[in-house]
């Protein structure tokens, strides 16, 4: 069997039953399954990526990801993730823009650039112009509030824990992004600079801007720099500026991602944690370093 499908269900949910395991298998002609986690996650062998028709009908609307990969080749030595809506939970932008009485229509802009229908670079200057002034205290406020996602603890540390090299790389902010690296154990984080003085933000952000080809680059640099081909990468982010590494990467998953993100990424989760991504590499529930 040359390829794995891997199934993934929330862990709180435990929707993955021995019943749905056995139809999918039925339905791509796999192998035996191995559970990977009892009621969360299952790889079946099979022999080519399954027919996305055919495994849509088999999982008949379950709230369960389904991701293909090579047999061979699956753990990755490295993983580059967005940090927005995908490491933590919310848009920081957005919620630091609540403070300054704009959270909806800064939050609108975000929406048009995430989805890829606005320039991600001029729509973050258009953004940060618009809180001019604003108090330093609207960033420790948002920093207060701000929640990893499920599973973002173990991802990272059971890949460090593997010898993998973890990069936190962000379109938002360094402010932000240092505070996440350390938080959940990245080595690495990239984000653009938000300029400000000693008590309020300049309106301004350092150029140039990390955007989607930057983002593209740092994955390139950092495998090189490891010395690893491309197909031993791992991307997961779920906006339109990420779109580029999670095409290149050996897996790139779009994680709750915008329409335009899933639909041109090669694998999607749209309802387990990010327990899911080290599933997909073949991890089980033994291998992974908890929270």
């Amino acid at each position: 069997m040359t390829h794995v499908l891997t199934l993934v269900a929330d862990r709180t949910a435990t929707t993955l039953s021995d019943a749905v395991i056995a139809r999918v298998r039925e339905a791509v002609e796999g192998g035996p399954p191995a559970i990977l986690s009892p009621r969360e996650a299952a790889d079946i062998p099979c022999r080519a990526v399954p027919d996305a028709a055919r495994l849509e009908a088999a999982l008949e609307g379950a709230p369960i990801d389904a991701i293909a990969t090579r047999a061979r080749g699956r753990r990755k030595g490295l993983l580059v993730a967005d940090m927005d809506s995908t490491i933590v939970t919310t848009e920081t932008l957005d919620e630091i823009a609540a403070y300054a009485g704009l959270k909806d229509r800064i939050a609108a802009i975000t929406r048009l650039s995430m989805n890829g229908e606005i320039d991600f670079a001029e729509a973050l200057r258009q953004r940060v112009a618009m809180l001019k002034g604003l108090n330093l205290d609207a960033l420790e406020k948002t920093w207060a509030q701000t929640k990893l996602m499920p599973g973002a603890k173990e991802l990272v540390a059971t890949m460090r824990a593997h010898n993998a090299t973890t990069a936190l790389v962000s379109g938002g902010f360094t402010w932000f992004t240092g505070r996440v690296a350390a938080l959940v154990g990245f080595d690495i984080h990239r984000a653009n600079v938000l300029l400000h003085d000693d008590s309020a933000l300049t309106g301004e952000v350092a150029e140039p801007i990390l955007d989607r080809e930057a983002k593209l680059a740092t994955l390139r640099e950092l495998a090189e720099a490891r010395g690893l081909k491309l197909s031993a990468t791992l991307a997961v982010g779920d906006g339109a500026n990420d779109l580029a590494m999670l095409q290149e990467a050996g897996l790139g998953v779009a994680f709750r991602a915008k329409p335009i993100v899933a639909a041109a990424a090669r694998a999607r989760v749209n309802h387990a944690t990010l327990r899911a991504l080290l599933f997909a590499q073949g991890y089980a529930l033994t291998d992974i370093v908890d929270e």
